[in-house]
Order: C-alpha cells, then structure tokens, then sequence
C-alpha cells in the first residue's frame, strides 16, 4: 500500500467494543497509513479525537486497560431519587468527562494538527451537527466528545453555546454519509455494533443491559439500511469480531484490542493493493456458497421475502436455494442471521462441506 494515499476514517459507537478502535490505530500504524480526516461517533469520537490530539496509539492502548467501571459508570442517585422520571439520565456526567479531558485536554478543533469530526445529534431539533466543520472550529474538542457520548437516558445531554446535544449515533452511528462529502479518497469505516450472536436472559437483565441490547439492534439494522445501497466513494467496511462482548464489559479490554487489530490488518491483506487504488463499491468482497438444511427448515418463506433473487420454496414447501454462490459485501446476508431455525448456513465457494 502506499502510504501517503490520503484516506478517511470512520470510527462506529458501540459501547465499551469501541475500544476495538485502538487496535485498528495499531494496525493502520504498522502499515505508515495516516488518515487524511477522522471521523467518530460516540467512543469513535472519543478514540479520534485523542489520535487528532496526538495521542501515541501506545500510550492509549496504556490508558485503556487501566479504565475502570467507576471511571465511567457511577449512578446519578441524588437525581433518580429526588427528580424520579425527570432525571436526565441514569449515570452522572462528571466521571466520563474527566476521563474526556485527561486524552484530549482543552485543546479547540482549530487547534488541532490532524482533522477530525464529532457526530451529535441536537436533541431539540433533532438535527445532525458535525463538530469540526468550518464554523464550529472554536468548540472544546472535550465539549463535543462528551455530547457525542452522551447516549440518551444513559448520559446527560451535553450542553454547548446554550444548546443541548446528545450522541450523533441515534442518528448515524457510522457517519459515512459525512465522510463522502467532506473526506478526500476511500473510506475505511469500522463497525463495532454488529449484533449477530444471541444475548442469554442473563446478558439482557435490568434497565442497562436490557436498553443496551436495544440500542446494538437498532445501530446495526440502521447500518445495515444505509449501506445496502452505496453508491458514494469506495468503502472497506471492517467489522471486529466484537458481537460477543457487551456494550459495558471492562474486561475484555486485551481482546477488543486486538479483535480491531486483526480485523483491520485481515481486511487490508485481503484487498492486496494500495487503499486509494480500489474500485468504487464496498469491500472486501468475497464469494460464498450458501446452503439449507432441510431438516432445520420450517417452510416459514422469511428468506424468500427477504432475498428473493437468492431463494424459492420447493414442492414440499422448504426453503430452496436457486443461485448458491453469491459474492457478499461486509453487509451482505442478513438472511443467514434472521432465519429463526438457524437453517442457512454459508461455506467458502471453494469449500468441500
């Protein structure tokens, strides 16, 4: 690849699984490959933003193996008790900040050396504000951070000039749109939200972990709509191996890690060219063999509705594939996940099973 191919980069929300993003760092890192312009969402803000600020990658990979559920997460029980439903949210505010401010200090947008954007979301009108644009230069980098951290009901809004702003993924969790019109070149966007593995009763008690697995459905699903169609500048979508872990999970730091790691450095061998000479579309795509098992299928026609180019229902009223080998993009293949006999599975066309 050649190092000097201006890129951007697109960095997801997704709860604590966005410390995967420091692995990604990593990865671009070893390859000399420095993004032209930053883009993030939620922690996405928050790890760009310290990289903006000049943050060493090693350093945060330090600083994010000593963070601590206090660090984050203390309830607001002065409020929840005395305020009832008019609490503006279950966590206080101050401990996030200062974990905001000792990355990015009080530095300003202007004074940055490296671009970025942060995605809020005004919670009064419900408009999009990216942080970092000509004319919002002026703003605390930590302000801007915080409010796109500021998950509704979890998090306070952040207020910034007399206005309050609330995280920008209620809106776009992997703001590719921005990026196509303000970026120059590819986009290398990561999702860590991807929700395929199923969450036990356990996984889903209580307010938190219940409005967390809520919250990781409809970021993917939003995902998964606005990309279906791309028709903007070439985009290699990399996804970490993250679906497993919760949102709030403090100990799975190492593994989040280096899941962004190996999938960022998997995806940039699998393209086998340097990132600015690839071809419009998304990447990577790979040609798969799709499969039913008879025994598992109930008949149910929820594949056929939702990919009716790629399956029928027989004579005996089970789900037939008509064109087994298909090339998948990153977002491809939902039908394989939203089956609810588990009845399709995909094997490498090459594939002897």
């Amino acid at each position: 690849m050649i190092p000097d191919s201006p890129f951007t980069l697109v960095l997801s929300g997704g709860g604590l699984k966005g410390l995967a993003h420091v692995g990604v760092l990593k990865a671009l890192e070893e390859r000399a490959l420095v993004p032209s312009l930053v883009v993030g969402s939620s922690i996405g803000s928050l790890i760009g933003a310290a990289w903006a600020a000049g943050v060493p990658v090693q350093q945060m990979e330090a600083r994010a193996r000593l963070v601590r559920r206090k660090d984050v997460f203390q309830v607001a029980r002065a409020d929840v008790a005395l305020r009832r439903l008019l609490a503006p949210s279950l966590y206080r505010r101050e401990p996030l900040e200062a974990l905001i401010a000792s990355l990015v200090g009080n530095a300003t947008f202007s004074d940055l050396k490296r671009r970025l954007l942060i995605n809020t979301v005004d919670l009064h009108s419900g408009m999009q504000v990216m942080w970092g644009l000509p004319g919002l230069r002026s703003t605390k980098v930590a302000d801007a951070v915080a409010a796109s951290c500021a998950l509704p009901g979890i998090f306070p809004p952040r207020e910034i000039n007399g206005r309050d702003y609330v995280d920008g993924a209620i809106i776009e969790n992997l703001p590719v749109r921005m990026a196509a019109s303000l970026g120059e070149g590819p986009i290398l966007a990561v999702n860590v939200a991807a929700m395929s593995v199923r969450r036990s009763a356990l996984e889903t008690q209580g307010f938190a972990a219940t409005y967390s697995r809520g919250i990781e459905i409809v970021m993917q699903t939003q995902i998964e709509t606005q990309l279906r169609d791309w028709k903007g500048p070439p985009l290699v979508l990399v996804q970490p191996k993250v679906e497993h872990i919760s949102m709030f999970a403090f100990d799975k730091t190492d593994e989040l890690i280096n899941a962004g790691y190996r999938a960022t450095a998997n995806t940039l061998d699998q393209l086998g060219t340097r990132l600015g000479g690839i071809a419009r579309g998304m990447h990577p795509v790979r040609r798969l063999r799709v499969l039913v098992d008879e025994e598992r299928c109930v008949g149910c026609g929820s594949c056929v509705v939702q990919a009716p180019q790629v399956f029928r229902l027989d004579a005996k009223g089970k789900a037939e594939v008509m064109t087994p080998v298909q090339s998948w993009s990153p977002i491809d293949g939902a039908y394989v996940l939203n089956c609810p006999t588990y009845a399709i599975s995909v094997r490498p066309e090459d594939s002897a099973a």
